[in-house]
């Protein structure tokens, strides 16, 4: 094994190495590979945001590889490239969805040579690409971790105008902290992305995925959060070992929620979740079932051993279930935003 390891290592420098040579924005572009000298049990593939990079996955990818865990990174097609791009000179984003598509193949297909099972994760539009995958590939995929998926913009007016307008559109907060990505994009660019949401969201309806933990914000104002609740209350149905988990309004944790970086105080939240989604095997029903015991003042220490969660996990999920945390008669993990009784 070592030998076909290594020469996957060689493959991943040669795409830094091309990165190099292409010329990108600023070194935050460059993809990410946190690679053990041997194949791992499980490897993960994170897709980042659109317009943005592979720096939105450092701080999970930096913990998940401390895990044990192989961690790859890839910069997507016609991202993080340097130039003057501007409303007259465009970044060059792919507009066919199939560079996508091919692309997340590929990696996947890299994926399964550096570990036993594959995990896939993305923020936004890169949690759309996990989300296909899910669908697509079930048998292929052991989880899936949807960071705010992109399955439709919270303003139904923009679903609408992404549809029909070739406009150059530049984001609001283009300058804001840890923004290392173009600053603007022409629709067409997303407008590829808006179509693979609803379809799978369609898809959802009656096909098995692999195992999705549905992470959202109710301080994300950029896309729909019922769409990512009903696609969630759809994959359950047929994959019960989905988990679903909304940050209250009260933290703040808007859109760009993977980082310090990008204003999200609250980073290790994140990383919690997808570590204790991708190191345990729970049903949906048994997460609920540990934020009621949570509630109802079980030390999480029992939590821990009844579960076979590891203790920073256990502490940190515990926390998370309280009304210091803004989940209130647990809201925060029912994908219908209303409170989930306890049992008596």
């Amino acid at each position: 094994m070592g030998g076909n390891n290594q020469k996957m290592i060689d493959i991943l420098e040669k795409v830094q190495q091309s990165e190099s040579e292409v010329g990108l924005r600023n070194a935050a572009c460059r993809s990410l590979f946190f690679v053990h000298p041997h194949k791992t049990a499980k490897v993960c593939l994170f897709l980042h945001g659109f317009t943005a990079g592979p720096y939105q996955f450092e701080p999970l990818g930096k913990t998940l590889f401390n895990q044990g865990y192989n961690v790859l990174v890839p910069l997507q097609p016609g991202h993080g490239l340097a130039g003057d791009w501007n409303q007259h000179n465009p970044p060059p984003l792919p507009t066919d969805i199939k560079a996508y598509l091919e692309f997340v193949l590929k990696w996947v297909k890299i994926a399964k040579t550096l570990g036993e099972q594959v995990v896939v994760g993305g923020l936004s539009s890169g949690g759309t690409l996990a989300a296909w995958l899910a669908l697509q590939y079930p048998q292929e995929i052991d989880r899936a971790l949807l960071f705010t998926p992109y399955l439709g913009n919270q303003n139904l007016l923009f679903d609408l105008l992404i549809k029909t307008l070739p406009i150059y559109f530049e984001w609001f907060n283009k300058d804001a902290s840890g923004n290392f990505g173009y600053k603007g994009f022409r629709v067409p660019a997303l407008k590829i992305f808006l179509e693979l949401g609803e379809q799978v969201l369609k898809e959802a309806q009656n096909h098995p995925s692999a195992p999705i933990l549905m992470v959202c914000s109710e301080s994300d104002r950029a896309v729909s959060r019922s769409k990512q609740q009903n696609f969630f209350t759809a994959v359950v149905k047929q994959q019960p070992k989905s988990w679903y988990y909304c940050f209250d309004d009260s933290l703040e944790i808007e859109h760009r929620m993977m980082t310090k970086l990008e204003d999200n105080d609250y980073e290790e939240l994140v990383i919690t979740l997808a570590k204790a989604f991708i190191g345990t095997d729970l049903t949906w029903r048994q997460f609920q079932d540990i934020a009621i015991n949570i509630v109802q003042g079980e030390a999480y220490e029992k939590i821990q051993q009844e579960f076979n969660l590891d203790p920073q996990t256990s502490q940190y999920l515990s926390a998370m279930m309280t009304p210091h945390f803004g989940c209130d008669n647990l809201k925060c993990i029912n994908p219908q935003g209303v409170g989930v009784n306890s049992k008596h």
